[in-house]
């Protein structure tokens, strides 16, 4: 019985741990961070944009071509990089390699898209 429960014993003492850091870091702040309150700090503040006038505001497309092409790449490490250390696995077969090549279709479908509308060009 006492072995059983040892792994509940082992995760609930993570989860005090993790509580306890987290309540000593905001006793902390609250005992040691200047307290200086202006007007200015008490304004709305969001993402870079000062809360005068409307509410909205026009920002730049060209962001979600960076997006995208993060996307396409940082996936693609995300999951080949692994798969390459278990390539020559004895036990992988050839649904795994369907499974990639799929996978890596689907990634170069992506990059085609991305430089047919001219976003892999450096200038």
């Amino acid at each position: 019985m006492l072995t059983a429960m040892s792994g509940y014993a082992v995760a609930a003492a993570v989860v005090l741990a993790g509580v306890l850091l987290v309540t000593a870091a905001m006793v902390a702040r609250r005992l040691f961070a200047p307290r200086a309150p202006t007007v200015a700090k008490a304004t709305t503040y969001e993402s870079g944009v000062d809360p005068v006038g409307e509410g909205w505001a026009q920002s730049q497309i060209r962001y979600v071509a960076f997006a995208f092409l993060y996307v396409v790449f940082a996936v693609d490490a995300v999951y080949l990089f692994p798969w390459a250390l278990v390539a020559r696995s004895p036990g992988l077969g050839v649904r795994a390699l369907v499974e990639i090549g799929v996978f890596v279709g689907i990634v170069v479908v992506g990059l085609l898209h991305a430089a047919r509308r001219g976003l892999l060009r450096w200038t």
